[in-house]
């Protein structure tokens, strides 16, 4: 009898340390789960931070380089303002980061002191006084520091990205340590690969300068009878062909997008990809389309490519179309084309607003794509005005230091939906490449952009 209750106590005890075992380990467990939700996200929120203060950072630059070439104190007040605007916005991302503000001091010093600064000279513009050499030359030794710390950003964010680097890293003192030494000596020679990252952070224009301004109420390219969903078929089937296509298969009718459609997946003969394509209810013009496909190898370059371009828009009525920024990833060119309109004495001006985007193989030339979007909202035959100020007058306004490399008249939009024609000069200032926008019939500064060339394409900012 003592023997059994022996043998039920030791029972009892072992299954009570099995329970503490299981509790425990459950215990543990829950933690240990609930410490890497919260890991991901602190991961989360860092890499939000993180992200926003490259775009600020990237910011601080562009402006700062329109700083430099402006000559208007309107537009430099802007430009000024912006500045101001976006540093003080990085410094404010910056102090999120999981790295301690005595090792990020530099960093937030200059981005202070750029915010500082660029608030003075922004009221001193607004007040009509103009920027003397002195403040020209700070505000090109700022552009300068603020590219070398634009590029450390980026290789970090590169490290990042691809796994080298983890935010918890930057909380042990050698990754910090390190990062520290690469933010306070602000070094380009450190980071040999940065232009091959940049474009991960540039704003790339597809559809060229200006292509923020392609919607407006009035549509006024868009000219003809309203179509039914028959006729649309018959319309898709002339775009890829006819002997192209296996099936045509209706996505139904979108009445409330901006311009209102009929949509379409097409099945092609040649591949298992499917083809997708918008047919405008009034006049019949196909607004989008696209069509994926492999390419292995190129076998036509970017100026055979264009031509291919301008003679599919030419066969499909859209005559007059000059070729301006394009991008290039996986052998597919995507290249926008703006209308150009001649005046009385023969001049050509560029319309801006009215833009169409191509995608073109580079294997076989196959027209993959395209978008109307902006030609259909913008496109009419403008009165171009003749009393216009000469260009010649207008280069004596343009920063004395940039070299002119282009120049003609051009058509831009405004925030305001309204267009303004311009002299534009392409030109540069040391490395850096701009477009500068003068009043044609003013004679003021409207807009610069500032151009950023990439082995793949054309970036505007």
């Amino acid at each position: 009898m003592k023997d059994n209750k022996i043998s039920n106590k030791k029972a009892f005890v072992t299954i009570a340390i099995i329970l503490a075992i299981t509790i425990f380990g459950a215990v543990c467990y829950y933690a240990y789960k609930e410490t890497e939700k919260y890991k991901i996200a602190m991961e989360n929120k860092y890499n939000m931070a993180f992200y926003e203060l490259v775009d600020y950072i990237q910011n601080v630059e562009v402006y700062l380089a329109k700083s430099l070439i402006s000559t208007s104190a309107e537009h430099g007040a802007e430009n000024l303002t912006n500045v101001w605007r976006e540093a003080s916005l990085a410094q404010n991302q910056l102090a999120q980061l999981p790295i301690s503000s005595n090792e990020l001091e530099n960093a937030s010093k200059f981005l202070n002191q750029v915010s500082d600064y660029s608030y003075s000279l922004s009221r001193k513009n607004i007040s009509g006084e103009s920027l003397s050499q002195e403040d020209l030359n700070n505000i090109k030794e700022l552009h300068q520091y603020s590219v070398e710390l634009e590029n450390v950003i980026n290789q970090l964010s590169t490290d990042l990205y691809e796994g080298r680097i983890k935010w918890g890293d930057l909380n042990n003192t050698n990754a910090t340590v390190g990062f520290a030494t690469e933010v306070s000596s602000i070094t380009q020679d450190s980071f040999s690969s940065i232009e091959e990252n940049f474009h991960e952070y540039a704003g790339l224009i597809y559809d060229g300068a200006f292509s923020e301004h392609l919607t407006s109420n009035e549509k006024k390219g868009l000219t003809g009878e309203d179509i039914d969903e028959e006729q649309a078929k018959k319309i898709v089937e002339q775009f890829y062909g006819q002997q192209n296509i296996s099936e045509i298969i209706s996505n139904g009718y979108s009445e409330n997008a901006e311009i209102p459609s009929y949509d379409f997946n097409v099945k092609m003969n040649d591949t298992n990809d499917i083809a997708t394509i918008s047919i405008s209810k009034k006049g019949g013009h196909v607004i989008f389309a696209n069509y994926n496909k492999t390419v292995e190898t190129e076998l036509i370059t970017q100026e055979q490519a264009d031509e291919i371009g301008k003679n599919f828009l030419e066969q499909h009525g859209y005559s007059n179309m000059k070729e301006t920024y394009y991008y290039k990833q996986g052998g597919i060119v995507t290249i926008n084309y703006a209308y150009y309109q001649t005046t009385a004495d023969g001049k050509q001006v560029i319309m801006y607003p009215d833009l169409i985007k191509l995608k073109v193989a580079l294997d076989d030339g196959r027209v993959l794509g395209i978008e109307t979007s902006g030609y259909l909202n913008c496109h009419y035959e403008r009165e171009i005005p003749t009393n216009i100020v000469s260009k010649d007058e207008a280069k004596k306004i343009l920063n004395q230091e940039l070299e002119i490399l282009s120049e003609n008249l051009a058509m831009i939009p405004t925030e305001w939906q309204t267009e303004i024609l311009c002299w534009e000069f392409k030109g540069k200032v040391e490395d850096n490449e701009f477009l500068v926008y003068v009043n044609a019939q003013t004679g003021k500064e409207e807009d610069i952009l500032v151009i950023v060339n990439t082995p793949n394409g054309t970036l505007t900012h």
